[in-house]
């Protein structure tokens, strides 16, 4: 087996940088059952420790330290309140009291509704949380407001909102992109050139198509996120843009917009076929993921994970622009021996990336 040359920061800094890494660089996303879980299997008393073991190259996350006002276990600083639902499995946390439910008008929020602020976060320790880890991609920053304006609104009304209530969606979208845009500019101001990427995200599609029109998103998204990655750019961090589901028919849009890195590669979603991704817009963007946990990680066998990962880094890695990573959080249904087999695969056949 060749021998290692870079650390996981330069590895994914020869990728951005369309220069050729070492080995393939491989990421890490799963719920918290997975992480106990696969620690347990493989006697690691740490995160890093299992990183290390799998070769994985996973970037640390900082960020600020509330000392807003006191925020009870089940909500959050919007006043959404949540409970965890239970699985087979595991547990998700669902947002089950949307705050802004009740109101049809823009100015009804005005006159009932305190949004947060900036200020009950404090920044000063941000750069201690680097020390130690300078070997390793930093993320930090970003925005996914819509995600927050349905926990806001709720789900469905959310979505009617983009039809009945478009002056409140565009109200709402800018208090919360405000919000973080402001969050994002005191993380870099805090640690100036050493954020690797941000992550920039709205989940747009569905399994079959987009969860809005092209319309929608070009009037309440893009300008908005735009307005993030041109912030990324100009603190020389990566865009990195996540949006599950079949996004195809909007990705031209994205990349007009500027983002860099496109995750999670959903390729059993309609559209989003690793070949014709490749093919049409790997010349634009990296790309993040592309191991399925619908059904390979989960349900497949060992060699099917293993052909995956070989296809993947033919396909989407050829010529390189390629990170290998599930396509979302692995999910406990999994079977440790796929997931260090989609590792060890990886590690294996990376060297010829």
């Amino acid at each position: 087996m060749p021998k290692e040359t870079m650390t996981p920061k330069e590895r994914w800094l020869a990728v951005l940088n369309r220069q050729k890494p070492d080995r393939l660089p491989m990421d890490y996303w799963a719920t918290d059952e997975v992480n106990d879980k696969l620690r347990k299997y493989l006697g690691c008393s740490t995160q890093r420790e299992m990183y290390e073991r799998l070769h994985i190259d996973r970037p640390v996350s900082v960020g600020p330290r509330y000392i807003g006002p006191q925020v009870p276990d089940d909500a959050d600083i919007y006043g959404c309140r949540y409970r965890n639902v239970s699985y087979s499995t595991g547990t998700y946390r669902e947002c089950i009291y949307h705050p802004l439910a009740q109101y049809e008008t823009v100015d009804e929020i005005e006159a009932n509704y305190a949004w947060p602020d900036i200020d009950w976060y404090d920044y000063s320790d941000i750069p201690n949380q680097l020390k130690g880890k300078e070997m390793y991609p930093a993320q930090a920053g970003g925005s996914e407001p819509f995600l927050t304006y349905k926990d806001l609104r709720g789900q469905e009304q959310a979505f009617m909102d983009l039809i009945l209530h478009p002056d409140i969606v565009h109200y709402c979208l800018d208090k919360l992109f405000d919000f973080c845009y402001e969050n994002t500019c005191r993380i870099y101001e805090q640690i100036p050139g050493k954020v690797t990427y941000s992550y920039i995200a709205e989940d747009m599609g569905s399994e079959k198509d987009l969860m809005y029109s092209p319309a929608q998103i070009r009037e309440f998204l893009i300008p908005r996120m735009k307005r993030m990655i041109d912030l990324a750019h100009q603190a020389g961090v990566y865009a990195f843009h996540h949006s599950d589901g079949s996004i195809r028919k909007i990705l031209p849009d994205m990349i007009k917009a500027g983002i860099d890195i496109l995750n999670p590669i959903q390729w059993k979603c309609a559209g989003m076929d690793r070949e014709g991704l490749k093919r049409d817009f790997g010349d634009k963007l990296i790309f993040h993921g592309g191991v399925d946990n619908q059904y390979t990680l989960a349900f497949g066998t060992v060699e099917e994970v293993k052909q995956e990962v070989v296809d993947n880094i033919r396909i989407l890695g050829d010529g390189g622009g390629y990170i290998l990573a599930p396509c979302h959080n692995i999910q406990a249904v999994s079977p440790v021996e796929n997931i260090i087999a989609m590792y060890e695969t990886g590690y294996e056949y990376g060297w010829v990336y």
